[in-house]
């Protein structure tokens, strides 16, 4: 079950540090608590309040069989991502947003076809018989599109809903989302816009700690909706057991019933 977070693991992680003071944007004036030394502090209950109708909403949305692509870009956040996503099976994108990822998805399964179908020519016999610069070149480009693609080649359709690191940097990946209707979750920090985002978590997306508490618990939260899913589908197995045994016994016990003669007057 995923853990609580309480307030001392927010303040601990430094969850409540935003921007300086000229960097702040209005809308995020109901969750900040006060101001010290011309920087701006987040209101950790309110985050406690956040969390809790993100992991709600989250789970309706893992409990669906939908996916959740995690995007975060900057260098503090990647490799935390990248982990929390490869452990619940999710996608991810963590070097660079393709401008259409989402908007033009068809395109981009293409590419993922190619880099697959790379994949398949270099294990293949026809790859020994290239040239060192064919092969050398071939790799290149291999690395070039895995780098970019690898991420998300499990992901044959849109995604149920994106969690996002820092939407003022990832803001093509949040546009595209919202033209497209899909749900976005995601950290927002002082110097963002938490009107445009479905469900903000109002924190510090800057520092590692921060982001590492928030999107471990994130993690949490799917791995435990995606057991709830299985224990659900494994109970109606059984569920549907049971009534087609129930069946096929009531349907043994009319065969086998004596059959009644009305009594002649």
């Amino acid at each position: 079950m995923a853990k609580k977070l309480e307030y001392k693991d927010l303040l601990a992680a430094g969850v409540h540090f935003g921007h300086l003071k000229r960097k702040w944007n209005p809308k995020m004036a109901p969750y900040i608590f006060m101001e010290k030394n011309g920087i701006h502090l987040i209101d950790i209950n309110k985050t406690l309040v956040a969390l809790d109708e993100a992991a709600k909403a989250m789970k309706g949305v893992v409990r669906s069989n939908k996916k959740v692509l995690f995007v975060a870009t900057k260098k503090q956040a990647r490799e935390i991502v990248e982990q929390v996503a490869k452990r619940t099976g999710m996608p991810y994108v963590t070097e660079r947003w393709l401008g259409g990822m989402l908007t033009n998805f068809s395109t981009i399964r293409k590419s993922i076809k190619k880099l697959n179908s790379l994949e398949k020519l270099m294990k293949s016999e026809s790859y020994e018989n290239l040239t060192k610069r064919e092969r050398l070149m071939m790799e290149r480009k291999k690395e070039k599109m895995e780098k970019v693609l690898g991420g998300i080649l499990e992901m044959n359709r849109l995604p149920g809903a994106l969690f996002i690191v820092d939407i003022h940097r990832e803001h093509i990946a949040l546009a595209e989302a919202k033209r497209l209707g899909i749900p976005v979750f995601a950290m927002v920090d002082t110097d963002s816009d938490p009107t445009s985002v479905d469900y903000p978590i109002p924190a510090n997306d800057d520092a590692y700690k921060s982001i590492e508490l928030i999107v471990n618990y994130i993690g949490d939260v799917i791995e435990e909706a995606q057991q709830e899913r299985k224990q659900e589908k494994e109970a109606q197995k059984l569920q549907a057991e049971e009534n087609k045994k129930r069946a096929m016994d009531e349907g043994a016990d009319l065969e086998n019933a004596p059959e009644s003669h009305d009594e002649e007057e």
